[in-house]
């Protein structure tokens, strides 16, 4: 396993600042396969092993009955992490696909996938789902909100579901997507290719791809706006004493302070 202290300083460092983790909890990760999920599951193994206060983690993937999807290498690594690993099975793909025949699957789809993963992990035992979104992934939800729907939010670091119970934790939220990838890689983690027929035709990827162009003409842009988030404390982050890693250099160089 690659070197794990980078990680675990952006997750540390995002469960302190929101309180994600209490004494005694059972937190299910939500495992789709994707590097962010399975860096978020190492992340959580390895900081439950010296973290004052004690937690277990377990780890559920969501089948959504997608036909070529193996998930016997994540399997592996939680073997090798200590980590009991849970298939769920659902038909979502062809309720979504065959049944609804739904032009924009992808907001059904994850609304069905949310209910599913927390259904599960009730079951399990859990008392929290941890999800694997990154810095990248507030950033471009929160110019997606503003350009689609003309509101200024994103999703919570930490989001308690009144209707089951359930408290969502994002250890991720400080954590680059280029570092996550290079952690990936590093790591060799089993990564899932999804054959979703509607992965990479979203929304979300035409925002990603414009962020990567503003952002290499004006360099540190993401790290603004994700710093404006923090400032204006939107949708529960909040205005820390110490920005996340890279954030103050970043934002010096680009504003020439």
């Amino acid at each position: 396993m690659a070197d794990t202290r980078r990680l675990l300083s952006y997750t540390r460092r995002a469960v302190e600042d929101y309180e994600m983790i209490k004494e005694g909890d059972v937190i299910a990760v939500g495992i789709s396969g994707g590097k962010d999920s399975l860096t978020t599951l190492v992340a959580l193994s390895a900081l439950s092993r010296f973290y004052p206060k004690h937690f277990t983690v377990k780890a559920i993937t969501v089948d959504m009955g997608l036909e070529g999807m193996d998930f016997s290498g994540v399997s592996a690594l939680c073997e090798s992490l200590g980590v009991e690993y849970i298939i769920h099975k659902t038909d979502i793909s062809k309720i979504v696909f065959d049944v609804r025949k739904e032009q924009n699957p992808c907001s059904l789809c994850a609304k069905m996938r949310r209910g599913a993963l927390n259904d599960a992990a009730i079951r399990a035992g859990c008392s929290k789902v941890a999800l694997g979104h990154h810095f990248d992934d507030v950033v471009e939800t929160f110019m997606l909100n503003l350009f689609f729907e003309g509101r200024i939010g994103t999703f919570r670091p930490v989001t308690y579901l009144s209707r089951c119970g359930i408290t969502v934790i994002r250890p991720l939220v400080y954590m680059p997507e280029k570092d996550v990838r290079y952690f990936a890689s590093k790591a060799g983690l089993p990564v899932v290719k999804t054959t979703c027929p509607a992965d990479g035709n979203t929304e979300r990827e035409e925002m990603k791809q414009l962020l990567a162009r503003l952002d290499r003409e004006h360099r540190g842009l993401r790290h603004r706006i994700f710093g404006a988030i923090l400032r204006g404390e939107i949708d529960g982050f909040r205005k820390v004493s110490r920005l996340p890693l890279e954030m103050t250099d970043e934002e010096t160089e680009d504003t020439g302070k």
